[in-house]
């Protein structure tokens, strides 16, 4: 059965923002997500990513590293879920009730391809 990533794109502000009671009803939102993917068997995993930009090298020969994404826009990758499912029509089912939209994220639904090992 295909693989899928769901990457989590939003504005860690949005967290930072909320009260510690806040933040723990968040939290329990995703882990319970996370178990009802376990529980139907189709997580394959998942984690979530610190909430900082991160570093991006571009570029062929002399690779420069930057800061972000992209320096312009407060989003970044805040996480991931890579699932099994028969084809994207299912993994956007699966995506459809996952915490992250409520709190005004967007979730980037990817096929991850094979690679035959050598």
């Amino acid at each position: 059965m295909p693989s899928y990533m769901l990457l989590l794109h939003g504005d860690p502000s949005a967290y930072k923002n909320m009260s510690p009671q806040e933040g723990q009803k968040a939290l329990q939102k995703f882990l319970a997500w996370r178990e009802k993917l376990r529980a139907q068997k189709v997580l394959v995993g998942s984690a979530k990513l610190k909430d900082e930009p991160g570093k991006v090298i571009r570029g062929a020969g002399q690779p420069r590293v930057t800061d972000g994404p992209y320096s312009e826009t407060k989003e970044v990758v805040g996480g991931y879920f890579t699932i099994e499912a028969r084809d994207y029509d299912a993994a956007l089912a699966q995506s459809r009730d996952c915490p992250h939209l409520e709190y005004g994220g967007t979730i980037e639904v990817r096929e991850v391809e094979p690679v035959p090992s050598a």
